[in-house]
This record gives structure tokens, sequence and C-alpha cells, in this order.
């Protein structure tokens, strides 16, 4: 939200210890580490065994897609394409079309995330955890343009690599996993 206060009905109930009615958490709130799971704790730990020449490729992936924001052609990067489809299979990239399209937290394609960078340029972010953790990746302060996922009313969060300047009231929802494979979480 930008600013404005909103009232929310939220369900009531009764603090024993003050002996008054207080509002209940409308929904469960969850730390990450509550919400991971043993098949995503296991795909991490097959992505730390990633090979030099893959991690080589994503440096550069990555690099570009600050740098440029477009699709990469893989014919264009200096790396063996091998190294470049080792990233796909393990979930690091997403190509298509010959192309890199997707490279955690980035987007070439339009999404709901916009980061605005430190210097104004404007960059996709995959969902929306990953455009709450670029500035910790790149070092600097970025913006987050999203939209409420309640009303859809535009949300610019003021982010430093450290958290939040602003965002009261403002939450990531998380849905329950599937195949994610080219998807991205769609709320904020």
């Amino acid at each position: 939200m930008t600013g404005q206060s909103r009232d929310i009905q939220e369900p009531m109930t009764r603090d024993e210890t003050r002996g008054r009615a207080v509002a209940a958490p409308a929904f469960p709130r969850r730390t990450a580490a509550e919400l991971m799971d043993v098949t995503f704790v296991a795909k991490w730990a097959d992505r730390a065994t990633l090979g030099a020449a893959a991690r080589a490729a994503l440096h550069d992936i990555l690099a570009r897609l600050v740098a440029d924001g477009a699709p990469i052609d893989v014919a264009s990067l200096d790396h063996p394409r091998a190294a470049v489809e080792e990233l796909d299979a393990r979930d690091l990239v997403y190509l298509s079309d010959g192309r890199v399209v997707l490279a955690y937290p980035w987007s070439a394609t339009p999404t709901a995330f916009v980061t605005v960078l430190a210097d104004g340029r404007q960059r996709w972010a995959c969902c929306a955890i990953d455009a709450l953790g670029i500035p910790a990746l790149l070092g600097q302060p970025v913006t987050v343009r999203a939209a409420c996922h309640h009303c859809a009313e535009p949300i610019d969060l003021a982010m430093t690599p450290t958290g939040p300047r602003n965002g009261e009231g403002v939450m990531a929802w998380i849905g329950d996993r599937g195949d994610l494979r080219g998807k991205a979480c769609t709320a904020l």
C-alpha cells in the first residue's frame, strides 16, 4: 500500500491476560524456515554441487540480465552450451527457443514485479520473493513496484540490502508449492 491506512476487518479473539477482545490473525504467518520442505532443501543442496563451468556461465548470465534486462541468446554466451544446459536442468535458468529468459532472481520478460535499480534502470524480478532479495544480491537499494494481492492497489516498496525502508502492512503471499518450473510467485 502506498502510505494510506486501510480498515481491514479481522476476526476477534479474547485476550485472556487483559480481558478484552483483540484482532486475531486472519491467516497464518510463518518464517521462511517454516516453509521449507524436504524436497526444496534437497534441491538447493543439489545446486551446491554445480560445476565450475556452469557457475561461470551463471555469473555472466546474471551480469548480462542486470546490464541489459533482455533475453540472452545462448549462442552469444562465451560458455559451453553444456554449462548452460546444466543450469537449465537444475532450474537455475529457464531456456526458451535458444534464449535464457529467466535466471533467478531476474526475468528477461515482463512480470508483475519491477525492480527500479539505484541508477533508475528497471528490471523484472521472477517473483515477489526474488524482488525482495535483489537489494541484498546487488548490495544497493532498489524500489520494488508491484500491486497488492488483495486490492490491486499499486505498491512502491523502498528496499535496502538489509530490508525494507517502508512497507508497513506489506507482506508476501506464499501459496502451496507445486511444479514451479517456468512459473513465478505472483503476489505481494
